[in-house]
């Protein structure tokens, strides 16, 4: 589940559900930046940009990477990695929101994806079925979708299961 953890942050890192966010100044304040933000004023952040920038991701930003979100907790005798999940900031990462506009309901979804991804793994084969070259093509709305949806096929597993069975 640490691994399928940081899949879904990678996911949702490069393809946030709400792109963008706006917030209203109850008060006058100023940003971590120094940008004053008068009361009324509204700011706007782009959580799909943020995904995406170099000085936070690094070179590799544009690259599906689930390890970005991983590090090796030990190893055992037969040189086997275990792997700790290791969190963003998430004012760098605000998929979630945050400081005290942080979803509460957060680790819920987290759980709740987890669940969903493993109960279709165990049961399904889910592979992509798009033409060849044919490349998905995402929609930046209020929410986020993929433009005519994201076309899988689907193929029930068997009920013997073998090493290969989550291979995709």
């Amino acid at each position: 589940m640490v691994y399928t953890h940081a899949a879904i942050c990678e996911s949702m890192r490069l393809y946030p559900r709400v792109p963008a966010d706006n917030k209203e100044a109850a008060k006058d304040d100023t940003l971590p930046d120094g940008t004053v933000v008068k009361e009324g004023e509204k700011v706007t952040y782009h959580p799909s940009a943020m995904g995406r920038m170099e000085s936070v991701w690094g070179k590799d930003w544009a690259e599906y990477r689930p390890e970005r979100w991983l590090e090796p907790e030990r190893v055992d005798k037969d040189t086997k990695k275990y792997w700790r999940f290791v969190g963003r900031d998430p004012y760098s990462y605000p998929v979630f929101q945050a400081g005290p506009r942080t979803c509460l309901g957060k680790e819920m979804a987290f759980l709740q994806m987890k669940r969903v991804v493993a109960e279709v793994l165990r049961l399904f084969r889910v592979a992509p079925a798009m033409a060849e070259g044919v490349e998905p093509v995402y929609v930046s709305y209020v929410t986020s979708k993929m433009h005519t949806g994201f076309p899988v096929r689907i193929q029930e597993r068997s009920q013997t299961f073998s090493d290969s069975c989550f291979k995709l």
